[in-house]
């Protein structure tokens, strides 16, 4: 048999399995709408909430749950509840990995920036002005010493509020739970070190926070569906590209 006619049989058995071009095919069908493709690729990055993904897409919240529960439903994300929030994320399977990859490939969008100020702030809070900038301050003080646990007691102690108060107008400000937004805070502090410096994973966990590097290395993997060694590897990989 000549090499040509081997090259056609190879091709027609491989075409004749319909399966697996379908399950294919299933995938580019779901990543066809350019919303549902926007947040595939948010939560390849970071770990969101609804209300969160709402403010960033600037929809409903009925539009962002249907495309959360498609993109559920065909195992491309997951999400887990802490406390009264529901957070989602792409978990870093093989596919998602290289669906990822070629949306970053084919769009040429590289690591998330972490330069400048992206805080989201809702500017029309129905609280009294002097307790929405109190909570400013609080969130300053929290974002400032990533590497203290400062507790709600303590900052309730210090701004002159009631706890109660304190966590109730900060998600009324800031749209989350304080833990919540601070561990956003320190998972995004975090990859921008692991990415700009030659820290170690242990260091870097202390500098946010965290005294264990088992639970930090958990935690970062929960938000950003790789570990700080693969996500540090992966960006060094796609800045080289982009330098050469």
């Amino acid at each position: 048999m000549s090499s040509s006619n081997f090259k056609i049989d190879f091709l027609q058995k491989e075409l004749s399995q319909e399966e697996m071009f379908l399950d294919v095919s299933r995938i580019f069908s779901l990543l066809s709408d350019s919303t549902r493709l926007k947040i595939f690729w948010l939560l390849c990055h970071a770990q969101e909430c609804v209300n969160d993904i709402v403010q960033m897409m600037d929809m409903t919240m009925p539009a962002v749950s249907h495309h959360l529960k498609i993109l559920k439903d065909a195992g491309m994300i997951e999400s887990y509840r802490d406390g009264k929030e529901v957070f989602y994320s792409a978990p870093g399977t093989e596919k998602n990995k290289m669906l990822h990859e070629m949306m970053e490939k084919l769009m040429e969008i590289s690591c998330p920036d972490f330069e400048g100020n992206h805080e989201q702030i809702n500017e029309n809070s129905k609280y009294l002005e002097n307790q929405v900038e109190a909570i400013k301050k609080v969130h300053e003080r929290l974002t400032e010493n990533l590497s203290r646990r400062i507790t709600i007691e303590e900052l309730a102690h210090e701004f002159y509020m009631n706890p109660t108060t304190l966590k109730t107008v900060f998600k009324d400000v800031y749209g989350t739970s304080v833990a919540a937004h601070i561990k956003k805070h320190r998972m995004e502090k975090a990859a921008e070190l692991l990415v700009s410096t030659d820290l170690s994973v242990n260091e870097i966990a202390r500098l946010v926070g965290y005294e264990s590097q088992s639970k930090f290395s958990a935690t970062f993997k929960d938000f950003y569906a790789v570990t700080p060694n693969e996500y540090k590897k992966s960006c060094t990989k796609k800045n080289g590209l982009q330098n050469s």
